[in-house]
């Protein structure tokens, strides 16, 4: 049995992990409240300076790959490090970042982002994005491990056994203790099934998935023990909003009631958004740029990158430090052109906030949409950004696209008669939300919106919140603690191909089956009913997903031929080749056919796997198409 309940936030800019004993819970006089609890935040070793390790809060998510020489044999080890220079292969963490900004064509650097992104492929090697020939690159896979191998040799080398600092003592070993890794609410089922293997690779096996948002609510419960019963009522709706580095993600959990007593569900999440500290790193650095003779066109790409990296420093020294008003940018200069030496100018307090505040947090109305993405004939492969960067028009785009789905007390028309989901409440998550004046002006828009004051739950330590908060959950699934439930919180539909004749250049368009349907919980199954469909066995064949956050009335056998864009998002496809696999009774010698009528089965497991079962009319066989649908309730 595992010792330690151990939450991991492995972040686009910052990872972090905390942990309680598994059994040092007091049940006393708490209705399922984990009292007492006591998480605590494990301070990670990781190198910060030449030939210098100490201890930090976070890990920082960056991986920077020297050139051969660049520092002294040994300079960036670890204690845990069996062989001198190891280190240099594996440097992650505070100098990494610090080093990526001077070098930025070396630094593996929102790996979180690339690792949900479907137009690339995440098992290759393709990180640094633009990097030199001469730099060694890494899966966006492969960076995700390096974060959890480190946060994994740290762990024990911390609990070694006394003159063994390479083995953690017996029982105290991260892979024997029971994980939760946490995920944005918005992440594709294959980003979520890369994660698990990242944490595979890195000897981590007793892994479950939990949501962000979901997290940071959970840390809100344990910061607040039995007392959060008293700050929320029956017909509550609190909004989460999360804003990290690569990710803004919208959750919104009900207060209900079960049996005279509280009760929580998730009612909605939102869409992916690839928004948040990137985008703004990105703003800050066209500001201070703004400040240079010849502004960022004198600048060449990798100082332009440079440029980011140290407006990320200055920005997060200004919001750690509230009485600063000015912090420096400092790049290095290259080549004739440009002014000798380090080019340097300085962010001001005043200039972040007005970046911020106007770029990405703008008063607007609740009809505001979100701009789409224009429809470009060739564009640059790269990360797939959110078209609209002001957050609270996303905000006020998911609140009014869920009024029209979610059946509930607070989707009523505003003042202006847009139907919008107004919350009763808002818990605040991710870096950005250090930042006062961004959570002043969430809640003054959302006051407005909802023509009354929208109050804030407080959740110390925002940068911690969801490793504490995933440590929490492990201890509620364990029975001690009150748990949000909600079952899955997407639709899962299969693409079925129309019976139709043939056009020249037109392919036949698809219909949706809906074979899971939101809210469905985990450890059940179901048939899916309606007409039998032919299935290609035998050669290479593409299966198409689908999924809704909105269609809640959608049930098992639910066939859907068309859908507004808002509805259904393509995930993407598996292209398998399923096995003839003539059963017994077969005649001996008969051309297997290879297309056979079959009925679809779905369940989805304990583990939050979709197990799909495609069985034939014809005869008993059966085939089996797994996609990762993991939904912590």
């Amino acid at each position: 049995m595992a010792r330690w309940v151990v939450g991991i936030d492995l972040g686009t800019t910052n990872s972090a992990l905390a942990f309680v004993e598994a059994e040092a819970v007091s049940d006393e006089g708490s209705k399922g409240a984990a009292s007492g609890s006591k998480v605590r935040v494990f301070e990670i070793p990781q190198v910060v300076a030449l030939n210098e390790v100490a201890s930090r809060a976070v890990l920082p998510s960056f991986w920077y790959r020297p050139a051969q020489g660049e520092f002294p044999l040994g300079a960036v080890d670890c204690p845990w490090n069996t062989k001198k220079g190891e280190g240099a292969d594996r440097l992650v963490g505070l100098f990494a970042r610090d080093q990526g900004a001077k070098v930025p064509g070396r630094v593996v650097a929102s790996s979180k982002s690339w690792l949900c992104h479907p137009g690339v492929d995440r098992q290759a090697a393709i990180l640094p994005w633009t990097a030199a020939d001469d730099v060694a690159k890494v899966s966006p896979v492969e960076a995700a491990r390096a974060f959890l191998d480190h946060l994994r040799r740290a762990w024990n080398h911390t609990h070694a056994q006394p003159g063994d600092k390479a083995r953690a003592s017996a029982g105290n070993a991260l892979e024997e203790q029971e994980i939760l890794l946490t995920v944005p609410a918005s992440f594709d089922p294959v980003a979520r099934q890369l994660t698990l293997e990242a944490a595979t690779l890195a000897g981590l096996n007793n892994v479950t998935l939990l949501e962000e948002p979901l997290a940071a609510f959970y840390a809100w419960l344990d910061a607040q023990g039995d007392s959060w019963r008293d700050q929320v009522k029956v017909g509550d709706l609190i909004l989460v909003c999360d804003v990290g580095g690569g990710t803004t993600d919208f959750t919104l959990v009900a207060v209900e009631d079960r049996d005279g007593d509280l009760a929580l569900r998730r009612a909605a999440v939102g869409d992916h958004l690839l928004l948040g500290g990137d985008n703004m790193d990105l703003a800050l650095a066209y500001a201070a740029a703004a400040t240079l003779p010849g502004g960022m066109e004198r600048l060449d790409p990798i100082q332009r990158v440079a440029l980011t990296h140290a407006c990320r420093q200055a920005k997060e020294t200004l919001l750690a430090n509230p009485n600063l008003t000015t912090a420096p940018v400092v790049i290095l200069g290259r080549g004739s052109k440009v002014i000798g030496g380090a080019i340097k100018t300085e962010l001001t307090r005043e200039v972040l906030e007005r970046t911020l505040l106007e770029g990405f947090f703008p008063v607007c109305g609740p009809e505001a949409s979100a701009q789409a993405g224009r429809k470009v004939g060739l564009s640059e492969i790269g990360l797939p950004y959110a078209a609209e960067p002001a957050i609270t028009r996303q905000l006020a785009h998911f609140l009014t696209r869920q009024a029209n789905s979610l059946h509930h007390d607070t989707a009523s028309p505003t003042a202006s008669g847009t139907r919008l989901v107004k919350p009763s409440a808002v818990l605040f998550n991710g870096g950005v939300f250090e930042a006062e004046p961004l959570r002043r002006r969430v809640l003054e828009v959302l006051s407005q919106w909802c023509g009354r004051p929208v109050p804030a739950l407080e959740t110390p330590g925002l940068d911690l919140a969801v490793a504490r908060g995933a440590a929490h959950y492990g201890l509620v699934r364990k029975g001690r603690g009150i748990r949000v439930r909600g079952g899955v919180s997407r639709a899962f539909y299969l693409g079925i191909e129309t019976a139709a004749p043939a056009v020249p250049g037109i392919k036949p368009p698809l219909k949706a089956l809906c074979v899971v349907p939101m809210g469905m919980e985990e450890g059940t199954e179901t048939d899916v009913p309606g007409p039998p469909l032919n299935l290609m066995v035998g050669e290479p064949a593409r299966f198409h997903f689908l999924s809704s956050t909105t269609r809640r009335q959608d049930v098992p056998g639910t066939l859907l031929d068309h859908w507004s864009p808002d509805e259904l998002l393509e995930l993407e496809p598996v292209e398998t080749t399923l096995p003839i696999e003539q059963n017994a009774n077969d005649a001996a010698g008969a051309a297997p056919a290879t297309v056979v009528p079959v009925r679809l089965h779905s369940r989805v497991t304990e583990v939050g796997v979709l197990d799909l079962s495609c069985r034939s009319l014809a005869d008993d066989r059966a085939w089996k198409l797994e996609y990762n649908v993991r939904e912590p309730r």
